[in-house]
């Protein structure tokens, strides 16, 4: 099963809606199950580098199912994952990437957002994923 593009708009919107709360430009990212674009928005100034990093945050989250960051804390020195983010053509693993599931908890995509903290990365996303 697949977001809608009807569900990636409305994540979007909630995403975008955090964004202006928190004060901050954003990038974001929405991609469907099998980690391809369904629908990305780039608010108006927001850095053009954090593109790129807002798809491969989604990338991240949907490859492994988990939030980006939590793959950045098992990434590091010494912990079960460390250097990961070299795998699959480059991941980006701070936060800001979350799988979308549906109401029966399957993941239908992710959503990832770049442009900010990595601590408004992750509340605009969360945002975003949470409005489905």
């Amino acid at each position: 099963m697949n977001i809608t593009l009807a569900q990636a708009e409305t994540a979007i919107a909630a995403a975008r809606e955090k964004a202006i709360e928190l004060n901050t430009l954003m990038n974001i990212a929405i991609l469907d199950a099998g980690a391809n674009l369904v629908a990305f928005v780039r608010m108006d100034k927001a850095w053009i580098g954090s593109i790129d990093i807002a798809l491969r945050k989604a990338k991240t989250a949907r490859y492994f199912d988990t939030n980006s960051g939590e793959i950045g804390r098992m990434s590091q020195p010494g912990g079960p994952a460390y250097q990961i983010e070299h795998s699959n053509g480059g991941m980006i693993t701070m936060p800001g990437g979350i799988p979308i599931r549906n109401q029966q908890g399957d993941i239908i995509g992710a959503i990832g957002a770049s442009g900010s903290t990595v601590q408004n990365d992750h509340l605009v996303a969360q945002a975003g994923a949470d409005a489905l």
